[in-house]
């Protein structure tokens, strides 16, 4: 793909994003499906697509840190030192969410699930956009993940605003799940 090519399709997926829609991208092991974490009408168009409950909350997937933290409460040096040993990377860390940080993102949880990806890709796109995005296996509920993009328009068809194409990272499985107060692996 040529430079030309990838700049045009971070520039309509952004574009997308910053207008309210739902797209697919790569990510490290699985599609994914984002919107802009902000936008409550894409949020709860991104969970009527899936068919998933409000209540489990989402991750938020961002390139640097300041993309994530207006999102969070304020965190001691040896948490982040935990973050900054794993990021950028596949791993996902449920930290204290912001009083402010809305409902849609959280579910019934105090904390919300982040990740600075080191995926190129959706590194590329949150750069574009200066923010994190909402970041969610592109499946319906209870349906495997799509690893392609004929398995995105199996389960969506026409219903996505934008589908970035790409490859996906080397992992087979989604991205670990770790609670950042206690270290423990939750998913």
């Amino acid at each position: 793909m040529s430079t030309n090519a990838s700049e045009w399709r971070l520039h309509s997926a952004a574009r997308v994003i910053r207008t309210g829609g739902v797209i697919a991208y790569p990510t490290e092991a699985v599609f994914g499906l984002g919107c802009d974490p902000a936008n409550g009408r894409a949020v709860a168009r991104l969970l009527e697509l899936k068919h998933r409950p409000p209540d489990k909350g989402l991750i938020l997937i961002a390139s640097e840190w300041s993309q994530l933290s207006n999102w969070l409460q304020e965190i001691s040096l040896v948490w982040q030192g935990r973050l900054d040993a794993s990021w950028p990377g596949p791993v996902t860390w449920l930290i204290p969410a912001a009083d402010h940080c809305p409902y849609w993102l959280t579910g019934d949880h105090e904390t919300l699930a982040v990740r600075i990806t080191d995926h190129p890709v959706v590194r590329a796109l949150c750069n574009r956009l200066g923010s994190a995005i909402v970041s969610t296996s592109a499946n319906r509920s209870g349906k495997k993940p799509a690893r392609s993009l004929l398995e995105i328009r199996l389960q969506f068809g026409q219903q996505l605003d934008y589908v970035l194409a790409g490859a996906l990272g080397g992992l087979s499985r989604p991205t670990e799940i770790r609670d950042l107060a206690s270290g423990r692996i939750v998913r």
